[in-house]
């Protein structure tokens, strides 16, 4: 498995991580049982970054990753994320960054895991109520506590990146990005590469739509919260079906499948640059895998420039209150 540094701070990990979120929520219904053997097949195959926040599941996916992670060992790099909360019936109750919520959150997830520390901990969404000094400076208090190591940002805007960066290094920004959400190129890449921090895509198959698995909108399993993605939805599911199908075209000419190809694109934007695509299937899960081995020249990269250039894709990542809470 290549390995990759994530900042400069001393974090290393598998060239591709593993994102557990769907295995506990959003995506359909999941299956506690291969969600567990996907996560133990991932680390069979060199995968020692799992990700994974306490909203996922209302706390049920840091319970599974805890799990698997106890069994394996300590050898396994486990990022969780606090700020989104959620009450016990999953209903959302808005964004947390005050200084108390911090150090409750990180409590109660190490608790739910069975963890002793967290090697990556991040703010899930930026707080516009709260400055992010105090949450960065109570988050710093956590690696001085020895409860995790290293500090990471999702979702926010430059501006509020270079501030908490003075104020404790940040290892990683965690945001989405594929061949459909480009967005990050202009500003946030630029600004991470220049403060020496990681990147972490979420999302790096446009939420499974650059697999070419899905057709229809009615190809998403009942109870997806992808039905009510803009992107996902009437005439916008149509042009950016033809899009995937593009992607495939070229998957087919290179020998690959269509998710093979899309990863092997995130990969090959920088060395700086760890994907953490999700599944909740072993099948899936060493599909993705093959991304490290597809070799993409300089005229692939123009083809799939020509293909997905930025802005390509029609509708909005969310739904206008959750596009709300990003780069902020």
């Amino acid at each position: 498995m290549e390995m990759r540094k994530l900042g400069s701070q001393g974090l290393e990990v598998s060239a591709l991580g593993l994102g557990c979120m769907g295995m506990s929520d959003f995506y359909g219904s999941g299956d506690d049982v291969e969600s567990a053997a996907t996560i133990h097949r991932a680390i069979d195959l060199g995968v020692d970054f799992l990700d994974t926040a306490d909203m996922y599941g209302v706390g049920r996916n840091e319970e599974l990753v805890g799990r698997v992670v106890r069994e394996r060992g300590e050898w396994i790099k486990v990022a969780t994320k606090f700020g989104n909360v959620r009450g016990a019936d999953g209903s959302f109750q808005g964004i947390n960054g005050r200084p108390e919520y911090v150090r409750q959150a990180c409590d109660a997830s190490l608790k739910r895991s069975g963890l002793d520390v967290f090697d990556l901990y991040y703010q899930h969404r930026v707080d516009p109520n709260v400055p992010i000094e105090e949450t960065v400076g109570a988050m710093a208090d956590l690696v001085k506590a020895g409860k995790v190591k290293y500090l990471g940002l999702s979702e926010a805007a430059p501006e509020t990146i270079r501030r908490a960066h003075a104020v404790h290094p940040i290892t990683a920004l965690q945001t989405e990005y594929s061949l459909w959400s480009r967005e990050p190129e202009e500003t946030l890449l630029p600004t991470v590469r220049e403060l020496g921090i990681g990147f972490v895509p979420y999302s790096p198959l446009g939420r499974g739509f650059l697999t070419g698995q899905f057709k229809t909108p009615a190809d998403l399993p009942e109870g997806d919260t992808r039905r009510n993605h803009p992107r996902f939805q009437g005439e916008a599911f149509a042009k950016n079906l033809a899009l995937a199908d593009a992607v495939g075209e070229m998957a087919r000419d290179k020998g690959c499948t269509s998710a093979k190809l899309a990863l092997a694109w995130v990969l090959a934007q920088g060395t700086d640059i760890v994907p953490i695509p999700g599944t909740k299937r072993r099948t899936y899960l060493e599909d993705n895998l093959g991304a490290l081995d597809v070799v993409l020249s300089a005229d692939d990269l123009a083809r799939i420039d020509a293909i997905l250039p930025p802005g390509a894709a029609t509708g909005t990542r969310y739904a206008a209150p959750q596009m709300a809470a990003l780069n902020l």
